[in-house]
């Protein structure tokens, strides 16, 4: 398995991140409760594609070995995604969806203003890109967990299961690591800190409006995305997604 410099990593997970929550969501096609429900999430997706698009360019030109975008997105192994754990898990009811996309949406949000003012002038640019697609996805997802968690009885135990369902798997949003402490030492990018307290900020005024509790913090387990120590579930979705690809390499359409 290929291990790349701290800064390449850094933008394969941030690229990998968006790529599969897309991904999940483009799912939802065919089956979402309501069709303006799957045209929003469909459009959640497309920006998130271009998202991850513009960090996978980034990360090629490091590389600088022939790899492109597509080839980060569809000839990677399993074991070489550097993804969220939160986000290659199943999409479950609209409940489970919608907290998933939440908690994302919230981590993206406060990473993606921090980043905005890093020193890197690349990541700064597609971070302030980003953040005015993500500042309406954390809109939308928060509403939606405050409508379900505030709404009737049966929508708010859909959120409170749902919450039980994907809860352990953010305390990889809120950790901080040997790359991003040696990247912002480096001057690459600001400090990150901060992300922890804002994003449990946000969790806590969202969960208090939709009259639900914000669990104790989840606690690191033996799956680490980082090192690419996925669920099941990311190999299924791989299989899926880069089939096509994989099927029929170098085809020209």
């Amino acid at each position: 398995m290929t291990k790349y410099d701290d800064l390449t990593e850094f933008l394969l997970r941030l690229g990998d991140s968006a790529l599969i929550q897309a991904q999940r969501l483009c799912e939802w096609t065919g089956r979402a409760p309501a069709l303006e429900e799957e045209l929003g999430m469909m459009n959640v997706g497309l920006d998130l594609v271009g998202q991850a698009r513009n960090w996978y360019d980034y990360a090629a030109e490091r590389i600088n070995d022939g790899t492109d975008a597509d080839a980060l997105a569809f000839r990677r192994d399993e074991r070489a995604f550097r993804n969220l754990l939160l986000v290659e898990q199943p999409n479950g009811d609209f409940a489970v969806t919608m907290t998933k996309q939440f908690f994302y949406d919230a981590w993206q949000f406060h990473i993606l203003t921090l980043l905005k003012n890093a020193s890197d002038e690349r990541i700064a640019a597609i971070a302030t890109k980003s953040l005015k697609e993500v500042t309406y996805h954390l809109r939308r997802s928060s509403q939606w967990v405050e409508r379900l968690g505030d709404g009737t009885d049966e929508s708010h135990q859909r959120m409170v299961n749902a919450i039980d369902t994907v809860w352990r798997f953010t305390f990889e949003l809120v950790e901080q690591n040997d790359t991003e402490w040696s990247l912002s030492e480096a001057g690459h990018i600001p400090a990150l800190t901060e992300l922890p307290e804002l994003w449990h900020a946000t969790v806590s005024e969202v969960f208090t409006n939709a009259t639900l509790t914000v669990p104790d913090a989840a606690s690191t387990f033996y799956l680490s995305a980082r090192t690419g120590m996925h669920s099941e579930h990311l190999g299924l979705l791989l299989a899926e997604m880069q089939f096509l690809q994989r099927a029929y390499p170098d085809a020209s359409w």
